[in-house]
């Protein structure tokens, strides 16, 4: 008979995401995650098989439960004309609200990209579908705003907004006013 898991695996890798996202892959030791998850070393490579399998396992949750929420009205059918802005207006309440994770962290994924960690094909591969997934999403919601603009117009407008929640992700823990400073601006093209 297999052994019997005492913890819940969801409960765990939610911790440990808290703990990955505030430090990054490679500033997070095990025993701070030990610390996070309560559970030993031992449990930890048990279930998850290293340090990277739980990383894995937090970035898998947070696509699922931080990133495409958001994104879920930008993929609704139809997608509203006010999607994209209250993508935008949302996005920006986020990294405004201090002492949260998300204005004190920014994106999980956008940090591992500049990290050490992101030498690893799958890990690229992983940041560089996220990166995707947000243009196709905005591209959605820019296409339901602006229905009349040619295509190659609605095309550039989504790169640029995309463009700008990655540099708003990119810039929140270090300069926060211009983090929300690039979310206007991409509120300033939708309304325009």
């Amino acid at each position: 008979m297999g052994r019997v898991q005492a913890f819940e695996t969801d409960r765990v890798v939610r911790a440990a995401l808290g703990v990955f996202w505030r430090s990054g892959y490679e500033g997070t030791s095990v025993p701070a995650l030990e610390s996070a998850t309560g559970l030993n070393r031992s449990s930890i490579y048990h279930r998850f098989g290293s340090k990277r399998g739980l990383f894995d396992a937090a970035v898998r949750t947070y696509l699922d439960d931080v990133v495409r929420p958001r994104l879920r009205p930008l993929l609704a059918e139809p997608v509203a004309p006010e999607a994209v802005v209250d993508y935008f207006t949302g996005l920006r309440d986020a990294l405004a609200r201090t002492g949260e994770i998300q204005a004190d962290s920014g994106c999980l994924l956008v940090n591992t990209s500049g990290a050490p960690i992101s030498r690893d094909a799958a890990v690229r591969r992983t940041v560089a579908d996220y990166r995707a997934e947000l243009r196709a999403a905005l591209g959605r919601g820019v296409d339901a705003r602006f229905p009349g603009r040619a295509a190659a117009e609605r095309a550039r407008l989504a790169d640029l907004c995309t463009s700008l929640v990655v540099s708003a992700f990119a810039l929140v823990r270090v300069d926060p006013r211009s983090a929300t400073g690039s979310l206007d601006s991409a509120l300033a093209l939708l309304e325009a």
